[in-house]
């Protein structure tokens, strides 16, 4: 039975009026030229890709289908820097980070967590700041305790993380530095899904130094330099992830040896001396979309959902990508107990207070 002309131009209309709704949320395809920045692309995204989590290429070159942002307000935990847009990562790391703010405030007297910059919506390269947090696999924490009062959007964007070393030093303040601080960093350290954690050397020598409890995960605390405000998370591939590249894992052992102490004798954080010379510099050329895994093309092209609130995580449920059925997310007002965290993501074993 042959459908009749009038009906067939009527479903035609709805299949398309349904395409173009679908696609209302997606990065325009206009503003994907081969030949612009992706990292105006990818910055100009305003929701995520509704495909499945995915977090694709490396760490400081590649994308993230899927994302989810973290709310910004939770039992344990503030999000900074709103106007950023960078609370966003793959759902593995949104449930860690939510998971170290309830066992860091429940087992390690830290009060809850300042979250820094996680992603963008589609990960990607970022117009200003970070090389990596491309994949929804990097979390910045604060090295500042959470108050006990909800910041203003404007004190969210204005306040300073605190530093924690002494003034024209590379070694920590004590005045300021808490065995809280070592707990919850080496809480953070003992989760199997975190490859590394990038800290200032000064930091990673005093917890050489002090700390007295499981010392397994010490070699995941990388020392790099500008991490004395903040500490860097990153965590591994998710299993079986495809398209997904990980870190070699860092060196076997605690890392306080010659490799740290390196840092404090050969000031490799001190900037280069500029060379004399009349040549021009050449210019660094910027990444393009070409320049990313080829998935990337599709996230840049993928709808985005209908609302901010139907991705984020604690705000109730967070709705799959065919829209049939709604994945229930942790609950904010659920305090300590959340439900659906990914079942690979255990609560690791309380540290001794040292």
């Amino acid at each position: 039975m042959s459908i009749p002309r009038k009906v067939h131009a009527v479903l035609r209309r709805i299949v398309i009026a349904a395409l173009i709704a679908l696609t209302a949320s997606a990065v325009p395809l206009a503003g994907a030229r081969a030949d612009r920045p992706a990292k105006e692309i990818f910055g100009a995204a305003e929701l995520p890709a509704v495909l499945p989590a995915r977090a694709i290429g490396f760490y400081s070159k590649g994308c993230l289908a899927g994302g989810v942002a973290i709310a910004t307000d939770g039992p344990a935990w503030q999000a900074m820097r709103l106007s950023r847009n960078r609370r966003w990562g793959h759902p593995d790391l949104v449930a860690l980070v939510e998971r170290l703010s309830r066992d860091a405030a429940a087992r390690d007297g830290w009060p809850g967590l300042l979250i820094g910059d996680l992603a963008q919506p589609r990960g990607g390269p970022m117009l200003s700041g970070h090389a990596s947090h491309q994949v929804g696999l990097d979390a910045d924490i604060w090295l500042t305790p959470m108050p006990d009062r909800t910041l203003s959007a404007s004190e969210r964007e204005d306040i300073s993380a605190t530093s924690m070393l002494k003034k024209d030093t590379l070694y920590v303040d004590d005045r300021i530095w808490t065995p809280a601080h070592a707990r919850v960093l080496m809480r953070a350290a003992s989760y199997p899904e975190v490859d590394r954690i990038f800290i200032h050397p000064g930091i990673k020598k005093k917890l050489c130094d002090t700390w007295t409890g499981d010392r397994s995960a010490m070699g995941k605390l990388r020392p790099y330099y500008g991490h004395h405000y903040h500490f860097h998370i990153r965590i591994k591939c998710p299993p079986g992830a495809s398209g997904c590249k990980s870190q070699a894992p860092p060196p076997q052992g605690t890392g306080c040896d010659d490799s740290l102490a390196w840092w404090f004798t050969a000031e490799p954080w001190a900037p280069a001396k500029p060379e004399k010379t009349d040549k021009p510099k050449p210019q660094k050329r910027d990444m393009r979309l070409s320049d990313l895994p080829a998935a990337c093309a599709q996230v840049v092209q993928a709808p985005g959902p209908a609302s901010e609130a139907d991705v984020t995580f604690g705000s109730g449920s967070i709705a799959s990508p065919d829209g049939a059925k709604a994945l229930t997310l942790g609950n904010a007002a659920s305090a300590f107990a959340p439900v659906g965290l990914p079942a690979r993501i255990p609560i690791p074993v309380p540290r001794p207070v040292n």
